[in-house]
């Protein structure tokens, strides 16, 4: 066969070249590192967003933790026995005012009650009353506090005969200083509010000992005791 004759016989029968074919391990290799290509940004890039969002719902639910628990921790810090009993000078039923300095030299026992003319509140205060003349014997002047108004604490007094004076701290200044004020929970929900609370000073205006989560029964006559041992 002649030279010219083998050119022709190379061409398709329409006259075309015939087309060069790719080998099979170059076109499954490039197939391979095309995918690679387009499924890497799109990992990366979930990655990123989920770390993010369990990052900032971690950092969301610590700060919550701490701005909660930071006036309780602080108020038991300054409560310890032992430490000086922390100013106030605050209106009381009957339209006086009280303060701290006005027991200078006297034993004080300070009872925190929720809140006034509720069922457990009114027991605490019926049996401090009942027991006044025993703390005067002992040398121990006794106040009740909560964040009721003076209103409020006038018909509490009014309507329990009650012989305690009756402190308002509206502001809640007194009660968070003397750790009274912090975290409740009630039917699953968590709120801030009173902790009924009971607070012993000695006669040199120190700490000399502190009730929390008061079970009102008996308790009057334990805080009596305690007086009477200082």
């Amino acid at each position: 066969m002649s030279k010219k004759s083998r050119k022709k016989s190379s061409k398709t029968p329409s006259g075309r070249p015939t087309a060069k074919k790719t080998p099979l391990k170059t076109r499954a290799a490039t197939q391979t590192k095309s995918a690679k290509t387009q499924r890497t940004p799109a990992s990366k890039s979930t990655g990123t967003i989920a770390k993010t969002a369990s990052h900032g719902a971690a950092s969301k639910q610590l700060n919550s933790s701490k701005s909660a628990a930071a006036p309780a921790t602080a108020a038991k810090a300054a409560l310890a026995e032992g430490r000086k009993a922390p100013a106030f000078r605050l209106p009381r039923d009957g339209g006086g005012v009280v303060a701290l300095s006005d027991y200078a030299g006297q034993k004080l026992v300070m009872f925190f009650y929720p809140r006034a003319d509720t069922p457990g509140c009114t027991r605490e205060a019926i049996d401090f009353t009942r027991l006044a003349g025993a703390f005067a014997a002992a040398g121990t002047a006794v106040l009740g506090i909560s964040a009721d108004p003076l209103k409020a604490q006038d018909k509490f007094r009014d309507k329990h005969g009650l012989g305690v004076p009756l402190i308002s701290d509206e502001k809640h200044e007194m009660l968070e200083a003397y750790g009274a004020w912090g975290e409740k929970s009630m039917y699953g929900k968590t709120f801030l509010g009173i902790l009924r609370t009971t607070i012993l000073l000695g006669a040199d205006g120190k700490v000399a000992k502190v009730w929390r989560n008061v079970r009102v029964d008996g308790h009057a006559d334990e805080v009596l005791e305690a007086a009477r041992s200082l």
